[in-house]
């Protein structure tokens, strides 16, 4: 258990971060209920994503499957709280975490899509994907280029047999050391590519994930369903670096 001031603390932070997600979407003339905030919680123990949950975020996301596992074996966790795999994904880690039911945000080549389609099949669990687009084309990223996306959709359309997954949508990360402006225009370009996709292969592709504790009201503005914040969550309970 945290002490009861930080769980003071960490409730008030959610409770900050949900008037600023709710302000961002009412700016942007949409719905409150049209975004998900995913509380990132790679930063933190498992006691303290428990608490995370105790104060009312129950979508969480976890960069590295080891890690959702350990906490899964440390606390237990509420039937409600649904968990979203948002790192870069090894193929070898598939079989351990499906179980979890998470959605996966780092789909970025064809041989990871169709590991997880084998692992779905196989442990008979329908699962939902997003294919990570790197939208700056920086090097160092990870994600496909804009350019492979629509032959990965069509071909997961046309397969006889997709073990239940179901690509959902597009994840895109600004890139580094990006201004405001230059972050809303790469966001814009992802809903952009997004609704071309859609257009192109009649597949429906209703999320996006985009924007982090910094820039989440950009991504908002340019259509953002899911923003993932981690650090403004913890602010005034985590050693400063």
């Amino acid at each position: 258990m945290i002490e009861p001031n930080s769980q003071a603390r960490l409730a008030e932070n959610w409770q900050a971060v949900q008037r600023d997600v709710h302000a961002a979407t009412t700016a942007a003339h949409r719905p409150l209920d049209s975004v998900t905030i995913i509380g990132v919680t790679k930063y933190v123990d498992a006691e303290m994503t428990l608490a995370l949950v105790n104060a009312g975020c129950h979508v969480l996301g976890e960069n590295r499957p080891q890690v959702l596992w350990k906490k899964n074996e440390e606390v237990v966790f509420p039937d409600d709280v649904r968990w979203h795999l948002i790192g870069h994904l090894q193929r070898n880690k598939l079989r351990r975490s499906l179980p979890f039911h998470p959605m996966i945000h780092s789909v970025d080549s064809p041989r990871l899509l169709t590991a997880i389609v084998e692992e779905a099949t196989a442990q008979q669990i329908p699962t939902k994907v997003l294919l990570e687009v790197n939208i700056s084309g920086e090097e160092a990223k990870t994600g496909l280029l804009p350019q492979d996306l629509r032959p990965m959709i069509e071909s997961h359309l046309k397969s006889t047999d997709t073990g239940g997954v179901e690509i959902v949508g597009l994840m895109a990360m600004a890139g580094w050391g990006t201004d405001a402006d230059a972050a809303r225009q790469q966001f814009a370009a992802t809903r952009e590519l997004r609704d071309e996709l859609a257009q192109q292969t009649g597949a429906t592709l209703p999320e996006l994930s985009m924007g982090m504790s910094g820039d989440f009201a950009a991504a908002i503005a340019e259509g953002a369903t899911m923003v993932r914040i981690g650090s403004r969550l913890f602010e005034g309970l985590l050693p400063k670096h």
